[in-house]
């Protein structure tokens, strides 16, 4: 990942809120990445550059993006419910399953990228379809973080006492070992 001058540095395992709000944002890039060059490329071969953002992307999504949700999923999630109860249980849900199907989502953007990079062309038909993918990928992400860093964070901020965000700060560590 490239270094931005004067843009705020990562979060640490310390704060493991501004951790996945971080990944949102690298979210946001890999997304963008992915339509950009799905809508201006159509109809060519990819250049050399476009191939290796799109390289970067999707492996960024195959570790980052199950990395992050597992730790919402495992991490996080779980001790919202134990403290809320059903409280924010309905927004949970709803993230849960935007996590499914973004999963589905990105496995047909991999898959119509895949085709381009091997064939050196995508089919007008496969285009338009990877085009329709990846803006969907776009909605879906949009909706999922505000609901995300307007309302779960915030709570999570609020809700949770020190120790229990040491501990999702520990398991996003072991994660990453």
């Amino acid at each position: 990942m490239s270094v931005q001058i004067g843009a705020k540095p990562d979060s640490g395992f310390d704060d493991p809120i501004g951790m996945l709000k971080d990944c949102h944002r690298r979210i946001e890039r890999f997304i963008h990445i992915l339509e950009v060059v799905a809508r201006r490329a159509q109809g060519r071969a990819l250049t050399v550059e476009e191939t290796e953002a799109v390289q970067a992307a999707l492996q960024y999504f195959h570790v980052g993006g199950k990395r992050h949700n597992a730790d919402e999923e495992e991490s996080l999630f779980p001790r919202l419910r134990a403290k809320d109860g059903a409280g924010h249980e309905e927004a949970l849900e709803r993230l849960e399953n935007d996590h499914r199907n973004a999963l589905n989502l990105h496995a047909a953007v991999e898959t119509f990228f895949t085709a381009w990079m091997s064939a050196g062309r995508l089919s007008p038909e496969g285009a338009g379809r990877l085009v329709s993918a990846t803006e969907q990928l776009e909605q879906l992400y949009k909706a999922h973080i505000q609901v995300e860093e307007e309302v779960v964070f915030p709570h999570a901020a609020e809700a949770l006492d020190t120790g229990t965000i040491a501990a999702i700060g520990m398991e996003f560590r072991a994660r990453r070992a």
